[in-house]
């Protein structure tokens, strides 16, 4: 029956793994992780749903067909309890076990990519500023997209730096579209936007029963990027415990997920992304040094908006394009007054902000004047207490060069509240 079963799927498969007995499946999947796990329900010695129990409880997640002779109901029931995703009903023929094997690709492919969308459409907010590729000419620009074009081939880490809203997801987009894993998925991770309880799940995953509400087994996000690419954003803000066991997952490229006794191999391109100072955080004892020096192998840091020149116009059209057919509305025309306030506004919030403000030009159908935006007209005194905080903290973050962390920090005021101001400012 193996024979038959390898002789069959090879030529269509990656890769084909046999085995006799439960106990050498067992240490075959110790070793590395598969796709599909096609079973039969008579072993030596014990049934296969039996070892398919045992092995879910501790930390597998591939999809399992079923091999058997009795369709009875109370083998389907059992079935179905242990994760049993199709049944193949001896005899067989071959287009039926490969129909079985592409739905279980299908399904596999589309709940990651369902996992996926779901984990951006959270983080939406953060990243309806940018646009999918970097765009501009500026000597910073173009010596950033050589240094991807050198890194994106590579399996190296990589460490994205620079203030918020400078276009570090672009970046890290464009070195996965560029690597050999390109067709793979892309999977970014908001570290600070997880809370710390559910981040260990969130990343690793967990098995049924592993903590109060986890009613079911649920692969990580980076086992989600199998094949692709993890970028891990916000990297700073990761708790210390996290820390600890990241670098174990970076070193060791295995994952074990919570409540199980197995961990998994991975096969992932780790891309990191900050724009707070770690080598500060280091020396204050808030993020571990050898964690540091593992994921920094290359950093790269991205300009501010106000050091890339005409760039800034070029974003401003194509923006303009984007928004205006986003909303389906008519593009606002950029005159030379605009180009001109374009390139001499230190834009705090880089690449967001400019963003937003060609969104308000769109919705007003013509461009704000200058003091309806984030600076208020010299000599005239704020009226009341919200425009006394307004203008204290955009006047705090033009002073610290749009670094939201150190805002917060001599304001005695936690990011959290900076950020949301910010949104509700359009900044």
């Amino acid at each position: 029956m193996r024979n038959f079963l390898v002789r069959t799927l090879r030529p269509r498969c990656k890769r084909i793994d046999e085995a006799s007995d439960a106990r050498e499946a067992s240490r075959k999947l110790d070793a590395r992780p598969y796709d599909v796990v096609i079973l039969d329900n008579l072993l030596p010695g014990r049934t296969g749903l039996e070892w398919l129990a045992e092995q879910r409880a501790s930390g597998l997640f591939a999809d399992v067909i079923l091999i058997t002779a009795h369709a009875d109901l109370d083998t389907a029931i059992a079935a179905l309890r242990v994760g049993v995703v199709d049944f193949v009903l001896k005899p067989f023929r071959s287009n039926q076990l490969l129909s079985a094997v592409a739905r279980c690709l299908d399904r596999d492919r589309l709940q990651r990519e369902n996992a996926v969308l779901r984990q951006e459409l959270k983080g939406a907010s953060g990243r309806e500023g940018l646009r999918s590729t970097l765009t501009g000419r500026s000597p910073a620009i173009e010596e950033i997209r050589k240094i991807i074009a050198r890194v994106a081939p590579l399996p190296s880490s990589v460490l994205l730096t620079g203030e918020s809203g400078t276009g570090k997801e672009v970046a890290a987009r464009s070195i996965h579209a560029l690597s050999d894993r390109g067709d793979k998925l892309f999977v970014p991770v908001n570290c600070g936007a997880i809370p710390s309880e559910l981040l260990e799940s969130e990343l690793f995953g967990h098995v049924k029963g592993s903590f109060t509400g986890a009613h079911g087994a649920r692969e990580g996000l980076i086992q989600y990027a199998k094949g692709g690419t993890i970028f891990l954003d916000e990297i700073g803000d990761l708790p210390l415990p996290m820390q600890v066991k990241l670098l174990r997952v970076i070193e060791d490229r295995r994952v074990r997920p919570v409540g199980a006794e197995r961990e998994t191999p991975i096969d992932v391109r780790f891309v990191f992304a900050t724009n707070a100072d770690l080598a500060e955080r280091v020396n204050e004892g808030r993020f571990r040094q050898d964690l540091f020096y593992r994921i920094n192998v290359l950093e790269i840091r991205l300009p501010r908006l106000v050091e890339r020149g005409d760039d800034v116009e070029e974003l401003a059209s194509a923006f303009m394009s984007d928004v205006a057919l986003q909303l389906g509305m008519a593009p606002v025309p950029i005159d030379q007054n605009v180009r001109r306030y374009l390139t001499r506004y230190e834009w705090p919030g880089n690449i967001r902000e400019l963003r937003n403000f060609i969104e308000r030009a769109v919705i007003l159908g013509r461009f704000p004047n200058a003091y309806e935006r984030a600076e208020e007209p010299p000599g005239r005194k704020p009226r009341t207490l919200a425009e006394v905080e307004r203008r204290h903290i955009l006047a705090m973050l033009k002073e610290t060069g749009g670094d939201r962390e150190e805002t917060a920090r001599r304001l005695g005021i936690s990011r959290k509240t900076v950020d949301r101001k910010c949104a509700t400012w359009n900044v």
